[in-house]
């Protein structure tokens, strides 16, 4: 049985938490919330029932979703042309699933975001009256300039792709962009991941984050965006999405871990590194177990290009595998409390998920469309038979909390085949975390005839491990926080009026001194105070409540879990007055 990670990300930023049942992690240096500039504007409708006037949007846009307060079950569409221009289709506008990684700021609802490319006028229908209404846009000119920028620094690459790519062959489509890496042979072989910079430039990064789950199983989406666009859109409508996603919606980065196009190509979508079990914002309750991918395109009443589905099995294939998941058969998951009112599942509920599952099968919605959704079984068994038997690679620590400067040992096994059988005379790289996916190598070990392999680190900070085998069967392990903590120590330094002084190394800015009083075998909380840490010394006064002024106590300092360390407390200075 699999359960979903139970600490916060506030617990474990920088990496530095307690072992648990699992975990959420974060690198150092998350870059601030940023305004949308200019990127992003909105308007509102308030009622509309039936098909609306004529709607001039405040500037050409590119890219327009929704947003309503009732009723939830509003059927909304769209549709878009340039000024006194030819109309798109219709297009569902109200599909929901997705939620910000953050708290949620608003009771409205959202539908997804819909490409349409360079427009000026749009419609809105609906059947029922809806109330609240307000249209979210993504201005043309600005993905325009974003892509320029990026294909003014990449122009060998992004601007050639752009005017030549075709729905010929994956390897052509994909051969003039820049490719993500690391390259692993998972499973059938690791697809071309055509890297985010060649959609996102190098300014377009997270508002917070990349924030790191586990991988037990995948969810397949679509995007609703209407079919029938070019290879030469692509860059631009990943961007588009993401500053909806961003912007519009206050996500951290666009939702999904990777998008499909309709010529076959992968695109490495959220930033955290392909490689890495990043948690998206694709599938409420169940984000931080999963791995997302969105095909682009609606499939409710046609399927994905044959291109495409190739794509999507070679992806999940090999991110599946390179995991050490199966990709056939259910795996026991825990519905997120925090998302759950996206599924039909009650909070904390444990529910049985297919490995490769489609994003209505978790939650209530009818991503990824009718068809797409009846076509995967007939992919699970593809996936299946490409990927064939994971092989498992373990890491385990001899303490997950220690001081600085004391030796950890880690110690795993590399195994495959079925039956498992162990992989002998294997390197095993164990590799610290940390930034948008960088990692670290530490050490490498060679695995025994048993597949066991050992390695002794020390660490001076608090890690975030991994072990990579990374020549086939490449595998990576689940991730493992090693937390180091600070060293502190506490003295009297007078008991009228009582002063305590300390210090802590490495130097925080704060810690919290706390006061017990004993009676007995039970000892009960009187006081807790922050206090103010200068280059690494502090000075505190404790004035006791006056019911609490006499007697035996301890009194402790600790520091919080931060980017260096783990949480820290000095040993408790007994003392009577």
């Amino acid at each position: 049985m699999s359960e979903a990670p139970r600490v916060s990300r506030r617990d474990v930023l920088g990496g530095a938490a307690a072992a648990g049942a699992g975990m959420l992690l974060a690198p150092a240096g998350a870059a601030a919330r940023e305004p949308g500039g200019g990127r992003v504007f909105g308007q509102r409708l308030g009622e509309v029932a039936g098909v609306s006037a004529v709607i001039t949007a405040a500037g050409s846009f590119v890219l327009a979703g929704v947003q309503w307060s009732a009723p939830s079950t509003a059927r909304i569409e769209l549709r878009a042309r340039r000024r006194g221009g030819r109309w798109s289709p219709w297009a569902l506008a109200s599909v929901q699933g997705h939620e910000p990684d953050g708290p949620v700021g608003s009771a409205d609802l959202f539908g997804e975001p819909l490409w349409f490319g360079p427009a000026d006028e749009l419609q809105l229908r609906s059947a029922t009256r809806v109330s609240g209404v307000r249209l979210h846009f993504v201005a043309a000119a600005a993905v325009a300039g974003q892509l320029a920028a990026a294909q003014s620094r990449d122009a060998a690459t992004v601007a050639t792709a752009a005017t030549e790519a075709t729905a010929a062959t994956e390897a052509t489509a994909s051969a003039a962009l820049p490719l993500a890496a690391p390259v692993l042979p998972a499973g059938p072989g690791q697809p071309p991941i055509i890297a985010r910079r060649a959609w996102a430039g190098r300014h377009n990064g997270p508002a917070e984050g990349p924030y790191y789950g586990s991988i037990q199983l995948a969810f397949v989406h679509h995007t609703e965006n209407p079919n029938g666009y070019s290879a030469g859109d692509v860059p631009a409508m990943i961007l588009a999405i993401y500053d909806y996603h961003r912007y519009s919606r206050g996500y951290f980065d666009i939702a999904y871990n990777f998008v499909i196009d309709a010529f076959g190509r992968t695109w490495e979508a959220r930033a955290g590194g392909i490689d890495e079990p990043v948690i998206g914002a694709h599938a409420g309750g169940y984000n931080s177990v999963s791995t997302g991918v969105a095909i682009l395109g609606s499939f409710m009443f046609t399927l994905p290009s044959p291109a495409a589905m190739a794509a999507l099995q070679q992806l999940l294939a090999w991110k599946l595998t390179l995991h050490g998941v199966p990709t056939l058969g259910k795996v026991r998951v825990e519905v997120d409390p925090a998302d759950a009112f996206y599924t039909r599942f009650a909070p904390g509920q444990l529910v049985l998920l297919p490995r490769i599952a489609g994003h209505r099968d978790g939650d209530l919605t009818d991503c990824p469309g009718d068809d797409l959704y009846d076509r995967l079984p007939s992919v699970r068994t593809q996936v299946n038979r490409l990927a064939g038997v994971p092989p498992q690679l373990t890491l385990t620590a001899s303490a997950t909390t220690l001081p600085p400067a004391t030796p950890v040992v880690l110690t795993g096994t590399l195994t495959a085949g079925a039956p498992a059988a162990p992989v002998g005379e294997a390197p095993v790289q164990v590799q610290a975390v940390s930034g948008v996916g960088v990692v670290a190598t530490l050490a490498i070990a060679t695995t025994g005839a048993d597949g066991s392999w050992t390695a002794t680190l020390t660490l001076s900070r608090s890690a975030v491990l991994r072990a990579l085998h990374a020549v086939a069967p490449a595998v990576v392990s689940p991730l493992l926080v090693v937390g180091v903590t600070p060293v502190l120590t506490l003295a009297l330094a007078s008991t009228a009026p009582l002063r305590v002084t300390g210090t802590v190394a490495p130097a925080k800015r704060m810690v919290t001194i706390s006061v017990y009083k004993l009676s007995g075998a039970h000892r009960s909380l009187v006081l807790t105070r922050p206090v103010t840490v200068r280059q690494g010394r502090f000075t505190a006064r404790l004035v006791l409540p006056r019911r609490a002024r006499h007697g035996s106590f301890l009194v402790i300092a600790r520091t919080a879990v931060d980017v260096q360390n783990a949480a820290g407390a000095s040993p408790p200075l007994a003392l009577t007055l």
